[in-house]
């Protein structure tokens, strides 16, 4: 939705137009998808599934039909029948809403339905993609029977999806895989242990004392900030490293760049750029009091903001997209951070 008003008479709201086929159409004009096909459809619809999980909505419709094949990648479209998880459900108990097909078992039962049904319902997509059916053809009383009661006909999935669709298509909705968890095993990321997703409160890591240098301040700004908390040096001195405009910036010098397909964040020698929509911040050490990176409760997005010593604030929120790579953007952050902060 990109504008809306629910005062005016009439209400209205305007969504973007995305040209594309639905998925539907694009099977039935191409045929199946072969292996990579599947992968890369799989993942963006989990990235999808993601984003709408951590805004506490259930699709509870996702559907060949309801997938825009779109030139920069698959969209999710017509939430018709979403729900707020923190909602009560939208059936009566023994009433069912949404496609036979791709029904999970929960919700052919009337029962409450969470984010897992979105996976239950991607893995029969994923079928659909394949050119198979996962619960075979029949009426639609038939097809909720053998979703609830039968294991689905996965014969048309390449091997090396099998395992990732069944357990998608797990009765049990506790043994779904998660949208991230679908995401980290599609791109091979490596496995998180137990207790490594680090703390859930943003350190914050400043400069010792105000520079001596006169700084200024973008065009906008928010409220003056609270004094940034202090962080201990880390255990061993960094390097003393030039910045602004004095020597040039050694060979190799550490930097951290974090970057999805809208924003883009760069820790340098020189300060602290910040992008978004293609329009760009750059911040030199000289005025930059502390930094914080905050990740979201929900997801797998990361906002880094920038405090200066003037009072400004600015900010700029990436999505990671998956557990693995936010854990590793945190850490690249706390090192880089430590030593061009920590260090002066």
């Amino acid at each position: 939705m990109v504008d809306a008003d629910i005062d005016g008479d009439p209400l209205w709201l305007a969504t973007a137009y995305i040209p594309g086929p639905t998925l539907a159409a694009r099977l039935a004009a191409r045929g199946a998808m072969d292996e990579s096909q599947l992968r890369a459809l799989a993942a963006a619809l989990a990235e999808a599934l993601e984003s709408i999980h951590s805004c506490g909505l259930v699709h509870r419709d996702l559907k060949p039909g309801n997938i825009i094949m779109a030139e920069d990648g698959p969209r999710v479209l017509d939430f018709g029948i979403a729900r707020a998880v923190e909602s009560t459900r939208l059936t009566a108990t023994g009433t069912a809403f949404g496609t036979p097909g791709f029904l999970a078992p929960e919700q052919a039962l009337g029962h409450d339905v969470t984010g897992a049904a979105d996976v239950f319902a991607l893995g029969a997509v994923l079928v659909a993609a394949a050119g198979g059916s996962a619960w075979g053809e029949g009426t639609p009383m038939g097809l909720m029977y053998r979703s609830v009661h039968e294991p689905p006909n996965m014969s048309a999935v390449p091997a090396g999806l099998v395992d990732l669709v069944a357990a998608c298509l797990a009765k049990d909705p506790a043994a779904r895989p998660t949208p991230t968890r679908l995401l980290d095993l599609l791109t091979g990321a490596p496995q998180e242990p137990a207790g490594s997703a680090g703390p859930s409160y943003a350190p914050t890591l400043a400069a010792p004392a105000p520079p001596t240098t006169p700084s200024h301040s973008p065009a906008t700004s928010s409220p003056a900030p609270s004094t940034p908390a202090h962080m201990p040096p880390p255990p061993a001195a960094p390097p003393h490293i030039p910045y602004g405009f004095g020597p040039p910036i050694p060979y190799g010098a550490l930097e951290a760049r974090l970057a999805d397909r809208e924003a883009r964040v760069v820790v340098n020698a020189t300060g602290v750029i910040l992008e978004v929509a293609g329009v760009a911040a750059d911040f030199e050490w000289a005025e930059v009091a502390g930094v914080v990176r905050t990740p979201s409760t929900r997801g797998s997005r990361l906002t880094v903001t920038v405090r200066l010593w003037d009072g400004g604030e600015y900010s700029c929120e990436l999505n990671a997209r998956r557990s693995a790579r936010l854990a590793e953007w945190i850490a690249q952050l706390d090192h880089v951070l430590g030593q061009y902060l920590a260090g002066r």
